[in-house]
């Protein structure tokens, strides 16, 4: 039986849905399952979680999906990037009795940890090993969210697996899942061993640089070892490109090797940073320790065009991404607890092709690096990013001082006018929307709230073209997977396309 709209007090304990189960069945429930759990703070005096459950009297009997291996000619794939897409692409190929080969241009996941530090503290930056590129990609520094706009079956397959590796199976049925950076590392790491131990094989510090066609197909695949420049050749039947969305010199080797692609939306802003109990406040008027720490999803189409707030992080951290050199850029993250003293968003302006296209493939990618170096010189040539409060943005003023909020950047900042920094058409849309949004959410345009820029890896600038069969349109065997190369947009959907491609693979090889 599933029973729908059970709504809990703050602070009652879950066990009462055993009984509200038993009222239902008439007898005794053997068996309970959460199938969705979500906070109703519309109305502040009677905030309530709100559940559905499934229920029965005995536990059913569990069906196993197939997924034995079957014999078949020996077959090389080859995935380059271990993001979400790479890794789940290349654990369901394992399923399917397949051994791929992984190609990480960046470090495993504690090198990226040991070398983040080090970029935060002293200011030397590897552009391989770094928060955009290294074991479990950019999300693994992240916050771990699981949310998707995206409707699939392979939803629930990408949340088992994480489940599996060490994911808490509360992400299984809250309706704002998230896993958490701290535990994502221990997770990707547990993936990788899994699949070595399966017979895959994964390379770090290795960047794809070429690929040689026989006959219309993928026949070998060229791959760097960035420390010693020693160049290796890799037997290739698939070629899975899950590169991420700022493998720029990527989409760079890929144009010049005849890929069709396109041009692709993409955003950029900055990060806007509150108190975490301010938010709090505005969302639930109470506190309660049963209380998630609040968050919000805002969008605004005051000033002619859509402005929005992405990966917001509550208790979180603005952290520093950049990967390339004299370039500033900036994400969000939080680990599990999301405990920290800040909340942050992305606060990002939807770009039009006019506002940056002047007859190149790749000027998306122009468009976004030029910000980044001038937020760079801006902020002292230091690898510091720019700040502002609010308040002094509006006034079109640099900062002299912080206010309530100080900033949680952990490479350093320096107080700037970002209206130096922006185009006219973001920045005047970046205040039209912190005024909109502050209407509804209270103290979003609050004076001290502090803007961290520049934000401009919101997606890939460009798309890799692909069929119905998932493979590229140009190149008989390469199969464009994930965020990277413009089809998903988060862990969750690119672990879902991930599987996708691992299963078109199967379907081409398997008879």
């Amino acid at each position: 039986m599933r029973i729908d709209n059970i709504k809990l007090k703050i602070g009652e304990s879950e066990e009462k849905l055993k009984r509200i189960a038993e009222e239902k069945l008439k007898g005794e429930c053997g068996y309970l399952r959460i199938l969705k759990k979500s906070l109703d703070a519309r109305n502040k005096g009677d905030i309530r979680w709100v559940y559905s459950v499934e229920a029965s009297r005995r536990p059913p009997e569990v069906l196993r999906e197939n997924t034995e291996k079957t014999r078949r000619p020996e077959k090389k794939i080859v995935i380059v990037g271990s993001g979400p897409a790479g890794l789940f692409c290349a654990l369901r190929l394992i399923e399917r009795g397949f051994s791929p080969v992984i190609l990480e241009r960046g470090g495993d996941v504690d090198a990226r940890a040991a070398q983040n530090e080090r970029f935060f503290r002293e200011h030397i930056l590897d552009e391989n090993t770094n928060v955009q590129f290294g074991e479990g990609g950019a999300g693994t520094f992240s916050d771990g969210k699981l949310n998707t706009q995206t409707h699939t079956p392979l939803n629930a397959k990408v949340t088992e697996g994480f489940i599996r590796f060490g994911a808490p199976e509360e992400i299984a049925y809250l309706s704002k899942p998230h896993i958490g950076s701290d535990n994502l590392k221990k997770i990707v790491k547990r993936m990788r061993a899994h699949i070595e131990a399966s017979g895959g094989r994964v390379y770090f510090n290795t960047l794809f640089c070429g690929l040689t066609m026989r006959g219309g197909a993928v026949f070998s695949v060229s791959a760097k070892d960035v420390k010693s420049g020693e160049v290796r050749e890799f037997p290739c039947d698939a070629l899975v490109l899950a590169i991420g969305h700022s493998s720029r010199d990527t989409f760079s080797l890929l144009k010049e090797n005849g890929f069709a692609m396109e041009q692709r939306a993409f955003a950029v802003g900055a990060r806007i940073e509150h108190l975490q109990e301010k938010i709090g406040f505005s969302q639930y008027y109470v506190w309660h320790k049963s209380l998630p720490p609040a968050d919000y999803k805002l969008v605004s189409h005051v000033g002619g065009r859509s402005a929005f707030t992405f990966c917001m992080c509550p208790g979180g951290y603005v952290m520093p991404s950049s990967s390339e050199r004299e370039g500033v850029v900036t994400n969000g993250m939080s680990n599990y607890a999301r405990n920290g003293v800040n909340a942050n968003s992305a606060l990002l302006v939807q770009i039009e092709r006019a506002d940056y296209d002047r007859g190149d493939l790749l000027d998306g990618v122009r468009f976004q690096r030029e910000i980044e170096r001038a937020a760079y010189r801006m902020a002292g040539s230091t690898y510091a990013a720019p700040v502002q409060r609010v308040e002094d943005f509006f006034a079109g003023r640099e900062s002299k001082a912080f206010g309530e909020v100080l900033p949680s950047y952990a490479a350093g900042s320096a107080m700037c006018d970002l209206n130096r920094l922006f185009p006219a058409v973001v920045r005047g849309q970046m205040a039209a929307a912190i005024k909109d949004m502050g209407r509804r959410l209270a103290g979003f345009d609050h004076p001290d709230a502090l803007l961290t820029a520049p934000e401009t890896r919101f997606s890939s600038p460009v798309r890799i073209l692909r069929g119905q069969d998932l493979e590229s349109v140009t190149h008989g065997g390469v199969y464009p997977c994930g965020e990277g190369c413009g089809y998903s947009g988060g862990i969750m959907s690119s672990a879902a396309d991930g599987l996708r491609v691992a299963e078109a693979i199967f379907a081409r090889f398997a008879f």
